[in-house]
């Protein structure tokens, strides 16, 4: 997708200092991950500091979207190291609950339950996981409603809202759980162009007060204004990590260029 979508100019977001290591979010060590034969995700180093913003890009099949989903022990990886918030990614499930807890997820497809309404799909997990009293969880759906700017939809079915809509309810249904890290897998992928903006517009209010964002996407303008490292992942590893700047004016990797070319072009 084109470099097209300017939203805001990238002096308006805070700058992100990296504190000390005890400030990590996320970290991945020497992790690794098949499918059967198939080795997807190839000895994967990677440490995220609190407040930092990593847009991941690469082709289709680059492993991409398993690395994140491996976050949150949607993917289970066979190999290395994965601690989430202090507390190390194991097969213990009272681990994967605190750390789901901890961690929102916004997928490619919004997820949301047809039946319910805006309101309810929100207010769900507050009730049921949270144990949130009914009138606690409606205020703060409808605060996370008004900051995606769609207060008025609380009482629509999601079939009655268009894409981008879906996807900012999807959005601010993750943050009723009030997260600390947020995971973005193609979020914009599914929509028309003309609802892509209102998503990003979405992205980049979060980006700006200082959520932990690990976003998987080809909108190279949303990296160029968020991100502190753009990643660029192929057949299953890290080729090439850096500040968005050096990233797209001087990239490193024969391969990084070739796919900058292709996508920005």
């Amino acid at each position: 997708m084109s470099d097209t979508h300017s939203i805001v100019p990238p002096d308006a977001l805070p700058a992100v200092h990296t504190p000390p290591g005890k400030d990590v979010a996320v970290e991945l060590v020497g992790v690794h991950k098949w499918y059967g034969e198939f080795h997807v995700l190839k000895d994967i180093n990677l440490k995220v500091r609190r407040g930092e913003r990593i847009v991941i890009c690469g082709p289709s099949g680059s492993g991409k979207s398993t690395m994140i989903r491996c976050i949150n022990r949607l993917e289970e990886h066979q190999q290395g190291t994965i601690v989430v918030d202090g507390i190390e990614l194991t097969n213990d499930l009272k681990r994967i609950d605190e750390i789901r807890r901890e961690v929102g997820m916004c997928f490619q497809h919004f997820n949301l339950f047809p039946h319910l309404t805006i309101l309810e799909n929100l207010t769900l997990a507050p009730i049921w996981v949270r144990k949130m009293p009914k009138k606690d969880a409606d205020e703060l759906a409808m605060h996370f409603l008004r900051k995606v700017k769609i207060p008025e939809q609380a009482t629509k079915y999601p079939g009655q809202l268009s894409g981008g809509q879906q996807q900012r309810v999807a959005i601010a249904r993750a943050l009723c759980m009030k997260p600390k890290i947020m995971l973005f897998d193609e979020p914009t992928s599914a929509l028309d162009p003309e609802m892509v903006k209102e998503v990003l517009e979405t992205m980049v209010s979060l980006a700006e007060e200082g959520m932990t964002m690990l976003c998987v996407t080809h909108e190279m303008g949303f990296a160029r204004q968020v991100a502190n490292r753009v990643i660029f992942m192929d057949a299953g590893q890290i080729i090439e990590m850096n500040e968005p700047e050096a990233f797209f004016s001087n990239p490193q990797h024969e391969r990084t260029k070739l796919f900058l070319s292709q996508i920005l072009h």
